[in-house]
C-alpha cells in the first residue's frame, strides 16, 4: 500500500511545484527554497544526533514554542532542528528562536527526499505536532533508527473516520510511534483504534494551556491599547475567506449603537491582507494598517496585517472573536484570548477544538454565534453589561489555569525517549 502511496506522490510532484508557483503570486515566499521541499543540496552529517521538532505553520509553531524553549534549556548540548511547511511558520521560527535552532522546510512525502534529509540531519528523536501523520516520514524515521513521538496530538471525529478508511496504510504508520502524547482520552481511544500501541498512548492534555503572558508582552499590549483611546474594542482573529464580510457587517451594526467602537481585524493569511483592506474600504469604514504604523486612535477598523503579534493583540480587546469557525475550517486557538481573561466568541465550526471549546462552554467562558446578526447581538450584550463581560472573561481564564501541566508531562515523555535511545 505504501509503495502505491509513494508512487502517487512522485506523480504529483509537478503539480505540487505548480501549486507553489501559483501561491507565490500573492505570497512570493512560496517561490523560494524549493530545493528544501526535496531535501536537495544538503551535506550528509550537517547535524549529528539531533532532536527534530516538526510543526506545520504559525499555529503549531506558537503552540510548540514553550516546548522548544524548554528543550533548548534542558538539552543544551543536543542540536535542535525545527521544521515547518509554510513560509509563515518559517518566519515565526526565525523570529522566536533565531540561530538557537536549525530551521528548514520539512521535505515532501517522497522516500528519496526523506532519506536525504535523515542523512543530513541525523535525528535521534523526531517529535511531530498535533496531526502531522505522514506514512513515509514515519517509515524514514524508523529506518534511520530514531525514536518517533507525537506531541499535543489531536484527532477530530472527521479525521478519525478519514484515516480509518485506509487501514493498510495507517495501521503500520501508527504502530511505528514510540510515544503519543495526545490531548484527551477520547483521542487516545481513536489513536489506539487506528493501530497505535495502547501502552504508548498518553492522554496528557493540551500544551496550549501552558502559554505564558510575560511582562514584555503585557507591556506591548498595554501600550497599543493606550493608542486606541478610551473606547470599546473587539478583535476578530484568524479570519478566513467568507468571514470578513459577516465580521464587518456585525461591526457596522455595533457602530449603530456605539459609534466609537474599534474593530481589530486579523486575517489568518498574509496574502489576504490587501484584499481585506479593500473590503473594509468598500464598506465605507475608516481604516488604519498596523504594517504602515498608522494610528488606531480615530479609525473604525484597525487591520493587524503583521505576523506573530496575535497573542499581544488579544490583550488590547474587551471581547474576542476567533475565526476559522463561521466557515467549516474547524476553528483556531480559543485559549489565547481566554488567558487574557477575555470573553471568547466563536462560530459553530469547532471540530479542531472540540474538547477545548466544551471546557470553555461548560465554564461559561464561551459564546457560539452562527451568523453576523448573532455576532452583533452578543457583542452588544457584552458591551452593555460590564459585569457579564468580566464574569465570562474570568471563567475563560479559569479554564486555562485549571488545565495547565501538559507541557511538563510531555517533556517527561521526551526525556524517556532520549534516555532509551542513548
Amino acid at each position: 500500500m505504501r509503495t502505491f502511496y509513494s508512487a502517487l506522490w512522485y506523480l504529483l510532484l509537478p503539480f505540487l511545484f505548480l501549486r507553489l508557483w501559483l501561491r507565490g503570486r500573492k505570497a512570493p515566499a512560496y517561490r523560494q527554497r524549493w530545493a528544501q521541499r526535496m531535501a536537495w543540496g544538503y551535506r550528509p552529517g550537517t547535524l549529528k544526533n539531533s532532536l527534530w521538532v516538526h510543526a506545520v505553520s504559525v499555529g503549531e509553531t506558537l503552540a510548540a514554542a514553550p516546548l522548544i524553549e524548554r528543550l533548548l534549556a534542558d538539552h543544551p548540548d543536543t542540536p535542535l532542528l525545527v521544521t515547518t511547511t509554510t513560509p509563515t511558520g518559517s518566519e515565526r521560527v526565525k523570529a522566536l528562536f533565531g540561530d538557537r535552532v536549525s530551521h528548514v522546510y520539512c521535505p515532501w512525502e517522497v522516500p528519496g527526499a526523506l532519506n536525504r534529509f535523515m542523512k543530513a540531519f541525523d535525528p535521534q528523536l523526531v517529535v511531530v505536532l498535533e496531526t502531522e501523520l505522514w506514512p513515509n516520514l514515519c517509515a524514514a524515521v524508523k529506518r534511520h533508527g530514531a525514536k518517533l513521538m507525537l506531541m499535543n496530538g489531536r484527532l477530530s471525529e472527521k479525521s478519525y473516520r478519514g484515516y480509518g478508511k485506509l487501514p493498510r496504510l495507517v495501521r503500520p504508520m501508527m504502530a511505528q510511534f514510540d510515544a503519543l502524547a495526545v490531548q484527551t482520552a477520547v483521542e487516545a481511544e481513536r489513536y489506539v483504534a487506528l493501530g497505535a500501541w495502547p501502552e504508548r498512548v498518553h492522554a496528557i492534555g493540551s500544551v496550549k494551556f501552558d502559554m505564558t503572558l510575560d511582562a514584555a508582552l503585557r507591556d506591548s499590549s498595554a501600550a497599543l491599547r493606550a493608542q486606541m483611546g478610551e473606547r470599546r474594542v473587539w478583535i476578530a482573529a484568524s479570519t478566513h475567506p467568507g468571514e470578513d464580510e459577516p465580521v464587518l457587517a456585525a461591526h457596522q451594526q455595533v457602530l449603530g449603537s456605539h459609534p466609537d467602537t474599534l474593530l481589530v481585524l486579523v486575517p489568518r493569511h498574509p496574502e489576504r491582507f490587501n484584499d481585506v483592506a479593500a473590503q473594509i474600504r468598500g464598506k465605507g469604514l475608516s481604516l488604519a494598517r498596523r504594517s504602515a504604523d498608522e494610528s488606531p486612535a480615530e479609525v473604525q477598523v484597525y487591520l493587524a496585517d503583521t505576523m506573530g503579534e496575535l497573542l499581544m493583540l488579544f490583550g488590547t480587546a474587551d471581547v474576542a472573536f476567533v475565526g476559522g469557525s463561521l466557515v467549516p475550517v474547524g476553528g483556531h486557538n480559543l485559549l489565547e484570548p481566554a488567558a487574557w481573561e477575555k470573553p471568547v466568541l466563536t462560530g459553530p465550526h469547532l471540530h479542531n477544538f472540540t474538547a477545548i471549546s466544551q471546557l470553555l462552554d461548560d465554564a461559561g467562558g464561551l459564546s457560539v454565534v452562527n451568523n453576523e446578526r448573532e455576532l452583533a447581538t452578543t457583542l452588544l450584550a457584552l458591551f452593555d453589561d460590564a459585569e457579564r463581560c468580566r464574569r465570562q472573561g474570568q471563567a475563560a481564564a479559569a479554564v486555562v489555569e485549571a488545565n495547565r501541566g501538559a507541557l511538563e508531562k510531555g517533556l517527561g515523555l521526551i526525556s524517556e525517549q532520549l534516555t532509551v535511545n542513548s
